[in-house]
């Protein structure tokens, strides 16, 4: 049977397809400690419970019917009032949008600007860009980064690629990586997108700026999330954001997600994500609405999920810190945000002990899965090649003491290696 170009084409999540295979080691009773999935264990890290107590009271209330297409009002006020508190920036309950977590966010940014063929540029690594981009069946133009600079894109690396563009996406902190932009270099690549619409025509199409910065709230040290709005303020009416609960209260499975920006480009949004169906339950918005004006807690959730989190980013971060000064080729980017740090086990060429020769990290990765019980995601699945040997480990559904137990393990299968 015949199907559309677009089904024969899509290409499915890699990190799903990594995590099918540990779970069928599961089933055969292997314990693998699973560093893949951008997700929490909610066992681990529970939602608020004043969240939770409220989601149960609003379904106890009946809260169960349609919520309006962008939102509850009384959400789409209090993630207006959060955002003033907590980032400076000033967004009215018009310009925001609700929906079911930041993915119909995305696309539904992706399906209100891009048409067929105009252009996408985005960095490497990066989450998601590229299936967005086969969907709309955008011109993607993915530029790759590098170790040096955190794998954040440059003003230098982009510029090449933006004169007639349609979109940048741009994320920080950045899911794969959890590095992010210094002020600086956010500086720059705004001045370069003010520079290059000042080159457009009267009615031709400007060049937007997705910003995901769903992880803005989870930073660590002196680590200072920083916007294009904030930064420079003339592109206000060309930025859009993405950003929501999921990740900051753990909430990944609440799916209360909300995007902002101007309202023309927000109200036509609205209307994509009401075709799709893709809204955010009405009983956890309410709640959510509620939970977000209690400074006091939101505060306490937040300084303890950060304090945890960033105790397992370093003793990962330092665990392969110290198998580096053991010699292995292994090293580590310092934590900056989100749930993730960025590692490297440059074993390609390498020879594992049934003789098989390990050719990229996709093999790599494999080999720690079956001798160390590790499981991470190789770069390749955020757009890089196959033969760079950097990691994405996610530290979000995995205990502390889970973490330290595995270092040992990853040196001895390392070491195995000829």
């Amino acid at each position: 049977m015949s199907i559309s170009k677009l089904a024969q084409n899509l290409r499915g999540s890699e990190i799903i397809k990594i995590a099918g295979e540990i779970n069928e080691l599961k089933k055969q009773g292997q314990n693998i400690a699973n560093l893949t999935i951008g997700d929490f264990d909610s066992n681990l890290y529970p939602i608020p419970a004043e969240l939770k107590a409220g989601i149960v009271g609003a379904y106890g209330h009946n809260q169960t019917n349609y919520p309006p297409a962008d939102g509850v009002l009384d959400l789409r006020e209090s993630v207006s009032e959060f955002l003033q508190k907590r980032l400076g920036l000033t967004y009215q309950a018009n310009e925001i949008l609700i929906s079911g977590g930041s993915r119909p966010l995305i696309y539904s940014i992706f399906l209100a600007i891009v048409d067929p063929g105009d252009t996408v540029v985005f960095p490497a690594p990066s989450w998601n860009n590229n299936h967005y981009s086969d969907l709309t069946s955008a011109n993607a133009i993915i530029v790759q980064t590098t170790p040096e600079n955190n794998f954040m894109p440059t003003a230098a690396e982009l510029a090449p690629h933006l004169k007639g563009a349609t979109l940048l996406a741009l994320c920080s902190p950045l899911n794969p990586t959890g590095t992010m932009f210094t002020k600086k270099d956010l500086e720059e690549i705004c001045d370069l997108v003010i520079a290059e619409n000042k080159t457009r025509a009267a009615g031709e199409k400007p060049l937007y700026i997705l910003y995901d910065q769903i992880y803005s709230q989870l930073t660590f040290g002196t680590h200072q999330h920083y916007n294009p709005v904030t930064l420079r303020p003339e592109l206000r009416d060309l930025t859009i954001f993405v950003d929501g609960a999921s990740k900051c209260f753990a909430a990944t499975g609440v799916r209360v997600g909300w995007g902002f920006g101007p309202a023309k480009i927000i109200d036509n949004m609205k209307a994509i994500v009401g075709h799709m169906g893709a809204w955010s339950p009405k009983a956890e918005q309410v709640a959510m609405a509620d939970y977000l004006r209690h400074d006091d807690q939101v505060d306490a959730y937040l300084g303890d999920l950060k304090t945890k989190i960033q105790a397992s980013l370093a003793a990962l971060h330092e665990g392969f810190q110290q198998l580096k000064a053991d010699g292995l080729n292994v090293d580590s980017i310092e934590p900056m945000g989100a749930i993730y740090l960025t590692v490297k086990v440059d074993y390609a060429g390498k020879t594992t002990p049934d003789g098989t020769v390990i050719k990229d990290s996709a093999d790599v990765n494999f080999y720690l899965i079956k001798e160390a019980k590790v499981a991470l995601v190789p770069f390749s699945a955020f757009g890089t090649d196959e033969g760079m040997c950097w990691f994405r480990a996610s530290v979000g559904a995995s205990s502390l003491q889970d973490i330290q137990q595995m270092i040992p393990r990853i040196k001895d299968a390392l070491l195995k290696l000829k």
